[in-house]
Parts: structure tokens; C-alpha cells; sequence
């Protein structure tokens, strides 16, 4: 048999990765006809295109998101999942903390859970300042358009107000994190506030997202990976991502676990 060309095994990879979700390096020799070797470099090609993300041994697809889901779907999504992800961020914030959290229902659970003194919070989701009234804690709600979308102010007026601020914390809700894509989101102008507020933090850059985000990749980027501390996910992550994560520097934190999992980087 002629061995395929290097597009045409990239696409067969591909095509099986659509099917199964997940390929092993040994497996994907044995069908092409071509060394391990071989079949690494070819998923390193992918993963820089953003088609895969390489895991131990072999890799999984990743999930494109075209479109950003209303607010209305996404507070009905995984809310078990987002109440204990919020829970658990919240348990790290410390008395006296000056904490970002970004538009996204899942940041609205951590707001939702804040106990610590003291703490300040700068936000660009509306929601939270409707709450706050219950909320001991001291709101600086940025201003600019508002977007029903994610139920959220973004624009110049947003971000121009945002880099007058420092905090030590940040706790961003994203659509997407991923090994090879970094962190992601349908929408420019959310992508512009989450980087901001990565930029602004003098202290640890959380990730609050359910298993449902990892492993998903979406038009425009928010920050590279290497620019993320930890990650809060629920319990439903995929050992096999989880440990991909691990490897590239960031402390994975299972809410609800009696432990964390992993050192930061």
C-alpha cells in the first residue's frame, strides 16, 4: 500500500476524530502505515491549526463554537455543574481581595458565593450590580453598550475604565479553553474586556468554566494559555484533557473534590 501524503493522513486523521472523539498515536501508525513519529508531527500540525488538541498518547477533537448562546440558554445550561464551579472560586478569594469577574453566568455564581471581607469587585456584568444590594461586597460596575447577550457592557468606555483598575484576582468566564487555542469566545468585543482584565490582574488568573467549555474553540481569542494560574471545572472533565491541562502549567481544580489535582505553573 503508498503511504498517504501528508494532507491526505490529516485529513483521515480528522475524519476519524469526527467519529470516535478520540485517536491513539499506535492506532493511527497501524491504519496509516506510517511511525509514531509521524503521527506526532501530524498532530502537532493540527493543533497549531486549532483542529485537535494532543493528549497522552494521542488526541481529541476540538469543538468549534460558531455562536454565542443567549443568556437565557446559558443560565439553563449545566446549573449544578455553575453553582458548584462558583462555589468553589469563591472559596478563593481572600479578605480584602480586589477580584475581576467578567460577564457570563457562571461568574455570577462565584459573585453569588463571595463570603470574604472586604472584598472589591470590578465587573462588566449587569447582573451583579442587581444583586449587590445583598452582596457584602464593594461593586464597581464598568459602563459602556450593553449587550443582552451576555447581559454585559463591553466598548471603549468598558475597557478604558477597566485599565484604570488593578485586582489580585481575576475569575473569567470563557465559551472556550483549549490547549492548542488558549482562551475563546464568539464575540470580539467580550474577548477585548476578558484579555483586558488578564492584562490588569497583579495576582492569580482563574478560568470558571463547566466540562461542557473545555476543549471548545471560538473565533476570537482572549489570552494564551501560558497567561492562565488554574482552572475551576466541574467533575465532568475528561481525564485524558484533564492531565493535557496539567502538563501545560495549569492547576486544575475539581469543585467538590476533597483535593486539587496538579501544580500550577
Amino acid at each position: 500500500m503508498e503511504q498517504p501524503l501528508p494532507a491526505e493522513r490529516h485529513r483521515l486523521i480528522l475524519d476519524l476524530l469526527r467519529e470516535r472523539r478520540v485517536v491513539r498515536v499506535a492506532a493511527l501508525s497501524e491504519l496509516l502505515e506510517v511511525s509514531e513519529v509521524t503521527i506526532r508531527r501530524d498532530l502537532e500540525a493540527l493543533e497549531r491549526r486549532g483542529l485537535l488538541d494532543r493528549t497522552h498518547g494521542g488526541a481529541v477533537a476540538t469543538q468549534w463554537l460558531r455562536s454565542e448562546p443567549p443568556y437565557r440558554d446559558a443560565i439553563l445550561a449545566n446549573p449544578e455543574a455553575k453553582r458548584s464551579i462558583g462555589e468553589a472560586a469563591a472559596a478563593l478569594v481572600e479578605p480584602g481581595d480586589a477580584v475581576y469577574l467578567n460577564g457570563g453566568t457562571t461568574t455570577l455564581e462565584v459573585f453569588r458565593h463571595l463570603r470574604a471581607p472586604g472584598v472589591k469587585v470590578v465587573t462588566n456584568h449587569v447582573g451583579m450590580a442587581l444583586e449587590a444590594a445583598d452582596a457584602d461586597v464593594e461593586l464597581l460596575l464598568l459602563g459602556g453598550h450593553y449587550r443582552a447577550a451576555s447581559n454585559s457592557v463591553v466598548g471603549p468606555f468598558a475597557t478604558g475604565a477597566l485599565r484604570r483598575t488593578h485586582a489580585t484576582k481575576a475569575f473569567l468566564g470563557v465559551e472556550g479553553i483549549s490547549v492548542g487555542s488558549g482562551l475563546t469566545t464568539p464575540v470580539a468585543a467580550e474577548a477585548e474586556i476578558a484579555g483586558a482584565m488578564v492584562e490588569q490582574t497583579r495576582g492569580t488568573v482563574f478560568v470558571v468554566a463547566d466540562h461542557s467549555k473545555v476543549g471548545t474553540v471560538a473565533d476570537f481569542v482572549i489570552a494564551p494559555l501560558d497567561k492562565v494560574d488554574a482552572l475551576v471545572v466541574d467533575d465532568g472533565i475528561g481525564t485524558e484533557y484533564r492531565e493535557r491541562l496539567l502538563q501545560a502549567g495549569v492547576h486544575v481544580i475539581v469543585a467538590g473534590a476533597m483535593a486539587e489535582a496538579g501544580v500550577g505553573g
